[in-house]
């Protein structure tokens, strides 16, 4: 979509309607750009040139419901062994990679909403396979020409769930400065937060895991935005964003974590096979808590966006909220695609379902991630 304007870069408006005729301020996702890394790999390419033989873990890579992943594996030695890389160098890795998929998300998601790197004010980065100091953000900001004045922030750490705990605050951001815009970055180069050990721990994490970065644009309305008819935004296929809902289980905190190895010098994550059951048990609430608040149903939602957190994680959520594999279309298609992207999963199915241009003015939509905590997050949007 493309917003067209002859405002000063730095007073954007947009009209956007409000729900359910009400001026409610909302802030609407107005462009998205997406970006991978390196290369990408079947499941199979990557176990032969790991030079993984063991049928256990094999089995798991090829039973995963992924084709294929974007990756940036280690240099080779002269017989075509990979080389170790050391926890050194796998930080300066995720700097390089966030840097380069973060700016290339960037600029297609400015490309897409017709704005420029003048035009944004506020600046979200999120990531979990890399510490950074100064934040991704401060970097993109001199990497990309942004204008040093532009407000950030750097969430660091939050896991798979984190792109909308993210995105509640930086649309809180959009309707706190209306007319002004707000990006989010999710960039996860997850070449760079890996652990070979033979053991069955990495195995499962490093069957899943793919390098990506999301990004989107947000602006909320303006006062004196002028209003259309009742939940009809003025700019086409602009989702505005209506209500957020979150649960952590703390019961299950220690299920999903990155901690240090001591034997492998590196950080390790860890995922329990019981999350699963633990994600799905627990979805229903948290959803039917979301959609309470607007006074709906589960059958009232046309689409549904889920993080492609792994073949069981999202059967469990599929059979727990009676959805059809066809609601979840787009979840499985990027996990098929790109692996588990971690924070912007969501995002690269978002973007799928745009492709497709099937949504309709008052559709809703449900956003819905899963990650460390264990946290289950939820974003009720309209179209």
């Amino acid at each position: 979509m493309t917003i067209t304007t002859d405002r000063p870069s730095t007073d954007l408006t947009t009209e956007l309607g409000a729900h359910h005729g009400k001026n409610t301020g909302a802030a609407a996702i107005v462009g998205i750009g997406t970006a991978t890394s390196g290369v990408s790999y079947t499941q199979r390419e990557l176990l032969d040139l790991f030079r993984i033989t063991d049928p256990r873990v094999r089995s798991v890579f090829l039973n995963s419901a992924i084709e294929r992943r974007h990756l940036t594996v280690p240099p080779l030695d002269a017989d075509g062994v990979c080389l170790p890389e050391p926890q050194g160098e796998l930080l300066a890795k995720h700097k390089r990679l966030a840097l380069d998929m973060g700016a290339r998300a960037v600029r297609s998601c400015l490309d897409d909403s017709g704005l420029d790197v003048s035009d944004i004010d506020y600046l979200c980065c999120v990531t979990t396979t890399g510490f950074l100091t100064p934040g991704l953000s401060a970097l993109l900001i001199r990497e990309m020409g942004i204008l040093p004045r532009t407000s950030r922030v750097d969430v660091v750490g939050m896991g798979c769930n984190a792109g909308l705990n993210a995105l509640n605050a930086v649309a809180g951001w959009a309707v706190a400065n209306p007319g002004k815009v707000a990006v989010l970055l999710c960039v996860e180069a997850c070449s760079a937060a890996y652990v070979i050990d033979s053991s069955m721990r990495t195995a499962v994490v490093n069957s899943l895991f793919g390098d990506g970065a999301a990004a989107i644009a947000l602006v909320a309305d303006t006062p004196d935005t002028a209003y259309g008819p009742a939940d009809l935004p003025a700019v086409p296929g602009s989702p505005r964003l209506i209500g957020f809902a979150s649960h952590l289980i703390t019961d299950a905190i220690d299920a999903m974590r990155y901690d240090w190895d001591d034997d492998q010098a590196k950080f390790s994550f860890y995922l329990d096979p019981e999350i699963p059951y633990v994600v799905g048990a627990n979805a229903e609430q948290v959803v039917d808590r979301l959609l309470s608040g607007a006074g709906l149903r589960r059958s009232e939602i046309s689409h549904w966006l889920v993080h492609s957190g792994g073949k069981k994680v999202i059967d469990a959520v599929r059979v727990n909220l009676g959805l059809t594999r066809h609601d979840l279309r787009h979840t499985t298609g990027v996990l098929r695609d790109q692996g588990n992207v971690s924070s912007g999963s969501f995002l690269f199915s978002y973007e799928r379902l745009l492709r497709e241009r099937v949504t309709q003015a008052g559709d809703y939509g449900v956003l819905m991630t899963m990650g460390p905590g264990s946290t289950i997050e939820t974003a009720l949007a309209q179209w």
